[in-house]
């Protein structure tokens, strides 16, 4: 009876052993093969990223593709109908091509190097407006911030801005006028331009809205949620405001590296 007893005890053991043997080559197996899914998503998630940017890469080189002929086209057309002020405008021009053939390749630009095109690419503009026309251009930049000479800015940002005020702009209406405004405080941009719309040349047209588009699609590519761009017309006055953070965004860059 004793013997029969042992003999169930032993087997009881062996039972328990043997069961706690196969619950840990469960939770072992278990264990390999979750971490084998968690490298594989890991692994996934970054071949998603890979191909994000590279369809990013795509799409910001074919938006440069065809803003580059456009921006000639407006250029040119400015030139061409001044001849009188030719000297200066070759000059501007020639300061303007240098950046988009050298520069705009780049990712990224200082904002010392796009406040420059800007300014050159204004005044191309102004040739064709009459003198006696109420153009205002105020611009209060710190040049001593740190972020004004690091790489942050996209080249070629400004043009959308400067090239619609003058574009859309009903220079033989009363009271008319183009007012732009940038500013560079403490690592933030901010680019505002105003002026009289012309109802011949409305904004709403079908064929006058790819810089517009391009402008936002590269934004939101580039800066994420670092920008806030506004468009309103009211009273017949149209109104764009853009707005880059850059320290937020180079400190971003720069940690994330």
């Amino acid at each position: 009876m004793d013997g029969n007893l042992y003999l169930i005890q032993d087997y009881l053991i062996f039972i328990g052993v043997f069961a706690v043997f196969l619950f840990l080559s469960l939770c072992i197996y278990f264990f390999s093969q979750n971490q084998r899914l968690k490298k594989r998503n890991i692994q996934l998630v970054e071949t998603a990223k890979l191909i994000e940017n590279k369809l990013n890469e795509v799409q910001l080189e074919q938006i440069g593709t065809k803003l580059n002929p456009h921006l000639f086209k407006n250029i040119l057309n400015s030139v061409q109908s001044h001849a009188y002020q030719t000297y200066m405008s070759l000059d501007k021009l020639a300061n303007v091509l240098d950046y988009i053939l050298y520069e705009s390749n780049r990712r990224f630009v200082t904002t010392k190097e796009e406040l420059s095109f800007a300014m050159s690419l204004i005044e191309i503009n102004r040739i064709k407006i009459n003198p006696l026309f109420d153009f205002r251009i105020k611009s209060k930049v710190d040049e001593a911030d740190p972020i004004f000479q690091e790489q942050v800015f996209a080249p070629l940002i400004s043009v959308d801005l400067i090239e619609n005020a003058f574009k859309h702009t009903d220079f033989l209406a009363q009271e008319s006028f183009i007012s732009i405004h940038i500013e560079f405080q403490n690592g933030v941009f901010k680019m505002k331009t105003s002026n009289k719309a012309s109802q011949k040349n409305a904004l709403t047209k079908q064929n006058n809205g790819f810089g517009s588009q391009s402008l936002e699609q590269r934004l939101k590519m580039i800066y994420s949620n670092h920008f806030n761009l506004e468009r309103s017309l009211k009273n017949g006055i149209f109104t764009a405001e853009l707005t880059l953070n850059l320290k937020d965004f180079y400190d971003k860059v720069r940690y994330s590296r």
